[in-house]
C-alpha cells in the first residue's frame, strides 16, 4: 500500500539559507536543517528559499548593505539550478514539472523589504533576474516600506513609524503585483497587514505565522486578520516555531496541526498551509529538520484531515496562490 506522504507535492513555504554560504547544499553531513539529501530522506518536494536581510539603519549605508546582500544571497539560490535533482522554479507549472521529474523544486523568495534599499522599482529587477516569487514587507523592526509587528529598540523604533504602509510601501506592492511577486505579511504589523489587503490587487499571504487565538504572540495573526485573508482569497502558512505555537515555547508537531485545524475550521482549509522556518529558528519535536517531514503528514491524518485536504494544505493552496499572482501579472 502506498504511503500518502510519498504521493504528495509537499511544499514548505519558508526556509532560510545559511549565510555566509557554507557550500553544503549537497553535503551528507551538515548541521543545516534543510539541504538536498535531507529533503530526499524526508519526502519534501518543494521549498521556498528565502534571502533573509537583517533590518539595519534606514539610511543610505543601511540601504546599500541590504541591496548588496540580497543580490549575493539570490545568486547562491540561483546557483542551485543545474545541480543533480534540483530545479529553480519561476512558476507553479515549473514546480509541478519538477515534482513529476522527481526533482526538488526551489522557489526564490526575499525576507524583508529592506532588501530594496528604499527603491521599490528594484523588485521588478529581482523578479526578472532571479525569479523571486514573494517578499515579506518587513522583518523585525520598521523599514522604509512599512511598520513591523515587532519594533526594534536598538534601532530606536517607536511603536509605529508609518501607521502601517508608507507611500514607498504602497508603491512596492503595486510593483510586486505587476511582477507576479506575492506580498508576504509575516513580520508585518497588523496595520500594515490590513492595509496591504486593501492595496494589493492579488491576495496577500503570511509565509510563516500562526494563529494568535491559540498563542498570543505579536508575530501571529488574530481572528480579524484571518477573516480578512478569507475575504480576500489569501493564505496563512502555519510555521514550526515553538514560541509561535505555544505560549512560552515548546510547541510540537501536534501543536502545529492544532493551529492548522483552528484556521481551517475558521476560514476554510483552502486558506491554510505549512512552513518550517528551518535554518531561521524553526524546528519542533517531531519536525526538527527536513528528514522528519513525513511526521507532519501523519499528524494531519491523525487529526482527521482527508487526503484531498492534506494535499491542499501541503502545497495545493500555495501553488494556487502563485498561479493567481502569475495571471494577474500578465494582465497588468
Amino acid at each position: 500500500m502506498t504511503d500518502l506522504h510519498d504521493t504528495l507535492l509537499t511544499l514548505d513555504s519558508h526556509i532560510d539559507i545559511p549565510w555566509p554560504d557554507r557550500q553544503d547544499a549537497w553535503a551528507e553531513e551538515t548541521s543545516r536543517q534543510v539541504n538536498v539529501p535531507k529533503t530526499r530522506k524526508g519526502g519534501l518536494r518543494a521549498v521556498c528559499l528565502a534571502a533573509y536581510i537583517p533590518q539595519g539603519p534606514r539610511d543610505d549605508d543601511g540601504h546599500a548593505e541590504g541591496w548588496f546582500r540580497v543580490q549575493a544571497m539570490l545568486n547562491v539560490i540561483s546557483g542551485l539550478e543545474g545541480g543533480q535533482g534540483v530545479r529553480v522554479c519561476r512558476t507553479a507549472a515549473d514546480v509541478r514539472a519538477a515534482y513529476e521529474a522527481d526533482d526538488l523544486a526551489v522557489i526564490p523568495a526575499i525576507e524583508n523589504g529592506h532588501a530594496l534599499g528604499g527603491q521599490p522599482e528594484r523588485i521588478t529587477e529581482l523578479a526578472r533576474k532571479y525569479g523571486v516569487r514573494y517578499m515579506t514587507l518587513t522583518h523585525n523592526g520598521h523599514n522604509a516600506l512599512a511598520d513591523a509587528a515587532i519594533p526594534r529598540k536598538d534601532l530606536e523604533d517607536s511603536e509605529t513609524l508609518h501607521e502601517g504602509l508608507s507611500d514607498l510601501g504602497r508603491e512596492a506592492i503595486a510593483k510586486m503585483n505587476r511582477s507576479g511577486v506575492l506580498v508576504d505579511v509575516s513580520h508585518a504589523a497588523k496595520s500594515t497587514m490590513m492595509q496591504a489587503t486593501e492595496v494589493s490587487t492579488t491576495p496577500v499571504f503570511a509565509s510563516h505565522s500562526c494563529a494568535r487565538a491559540l498563542c498570543d504572540h505579536p508575530r501571529n495573526l488574530d481572528d480579524e486578520q484571518l477573516d480578512r485573508l478569507k475575504e480576500t482569497g489569501g493564505l496563512i502558512q502555519v510555521t514550526a516555531m515553538g514560541s509561535f505555537l505555544k505560549k512560552g515555547g515548546g510547541g510540537t508537531v501536534e501543536d502545529l496541526v492544532r493551529h492548522v485545524s483552528y484556521i481551517a475550521d475558521r476560514i476554510g482549509v483552502e486558506h491554510v498551509g505549512i512552513s518550517s522556518d528551518f535554518d531561521g529558528g524553526g524546528g519542533i519535536p517531531g519536525w526538527k529538520d527536513a528528514t522528519e517531514t513525513a511526521n507532519v503528514t501523519r499528524a494531519l491524518q491523525a487529526a482527521g484531515f482527508s487526503d484531498k485536504d492534506i494535499a491542499a494544505i501541503w502545497g495545493g493552496n500555495m501553488l494556487r496562490l502563485l498561479e493567481t499572482a502569475e495571471k494577474a501579472a500578465t494582465q497588468a
